[in-house]
Order: C-alpha cells, then structure tokens, then sequence
C-alpha cells in the first residue's frame, strides 16, 4: 500500500503509517501472510464506527437546530449505514489501497459493499488515533458533509413499504422476497435477498441483515421500474 499517495490524494499527513496500513488491511490479507505478523482492520473499524456516529451527530446537533431527536435519528442512520459508508469509500477511491487476499481478490471483494463500508471506518478509527477527534471531523467536514446538503442522504427510505405501493397500483400482481444467500463468519454474517415480482422480474441486494438486504432489493427494483416508465 502507497501511504504518501494516500496523504496526498486526502491532503493530510499521518504520524503512524502503519496504523493506516492497517486499516486497508483485510483479514484474508493476514491469513496469507502469517511471517508478517500483521494486524487486520476489524479493530479499528470498531473504533471507526463510534467516532463517525459522534461526528455526525454533532454535525447535525449545530447544523439543524430545529430538527427533533426522531429527524436527526433518521438522518443520521441513513449517514452512517452500509451503503452510504461505500458510496463514500467509492468517492474516496479507497479500492486500490486494500490489501487483499488471493481468494478475496479473485470473488471480487475489492469491489465488495460491506467490505469497503468498513474499510472506510476502519480509515476514520486509524486517523482518529493518529490525529485527534477535530481532524477527523475537518475530513469528514471536507468530503463527507457537504453531500448531505444536497439532500443525498434526505431520509431513511422504506423501500420495501414504496415498492408495495407501486405494485399494488394493478390488481393481480404478487410480490415475494427470500434470502438466497449467507455468507461470512457468525459475527459478520452478509445476506443477499431477491425480490420477485409477478414470478418474473428480480432484483437482488446485500446487507449485513435479512432485512436490510431486503431493503436494498426493494431499492434496486424500484430503480428498475423507473427506467422501464422512461
């Protein structure tokens, strides 16, 4: 991993490389290279998850002063949840940086939503000890917040409860769901849900529970529904 690329791409300057080698460090990465004695990220991502649920929540604390605790629960949760987390890893280019196992590499988990998704946490848990509570809000401040102006991240959307309303505009269609998959460790299960309609069309998504890789079938149905309407 390039560490001074990475400080000049995020224009910041890091005290410990290591710690920031470590969070682009993937567990299949460890298992490959036992010499190295290598630490993965899943620690750091644990730190990372506490310090961008206090970020943004400060942020929205001071940004919208008339929002009640119930609005700015669910704008913060649709900040801080898996698939905004990759959007932001994606914008970032955090991909190159990971390091990955063979297999990983080859099942394309450079690529991988949840995996990204903790990467990025993993960044802010390693520049967090490097730098300090007021760095890491500056970062997040610069890249990060300035898309929740443009309402990207409005509302936690219910997908599924939109997608049932839409298919319930003609009498006679059906709408299923199932889980066809689970994969990843007991503590880090990931599921991919499909979503039927009609028997026919389907759509898949991914999530670190049923219900939320529910959701995101819902979501990728809906997107394809709009396009057929246009």
């Amino acid at each position: 991993m390039d560490v001074a690329e990475l400080e000049r791409a995020l224009n910041i300057t890091l005290s410990n490389k290591k710690l920031m080698i470590q969070a682009f460090t993937h567990s299949s990465y460890v298992n490959e290279h036992h010499r190295k004695h290598l630490a993965d990220n899943e620690r750091l991502e644990f730190l990372g998850d506490a310090v961008l649920e206090l970020a943004v929540s400060d942020y929205l604390y001071n940004k919208f002063p008339k929002m009640t605790e119930g609005e700015m629960t669910k704008l913060r949760a649709s900040i801080v949840c898996e698939e905004s987390l990759f959007h932001f890893a994606e914008i970032l280019e955090f991909s190159q940086y990971v390091l990955l196992g063979k297999g990983e590499e080859r099942t394309g988990g450079r690529k991988r939503q949840a995996l990204l998704a903790d990467v990025f946490e993993a960044f802010l848990g390693a520049l967090y000890l490097d730098q300090g509570m007021n760095v890491c809000q500056a970062f997040l401040e610069r890249h990060i917040f300035p898309n929740i102006n443009t309402d990207a991240f409005s509302y936690v959307m219910d997908y599924k409860t939109k997608l049932q309303e839409v298919i319930q505009q003609e009498r006679g269609n059906s709408l299923q769901y199932r889980i066809i998959e689970e994969k990843g460790p007991a503590h880090r299960k990931e599921f991919v849900a499909e979503v039927i309609i009609n028997g026919e069309k389907r759509t898949k998504g991914t999530g670190n529970s049923k219900k939320t890789a529910e959701q995101f079938a819902a979501k990728r149905m809906l997107e394809e529904l709009s396009k057929n309407e246009k």
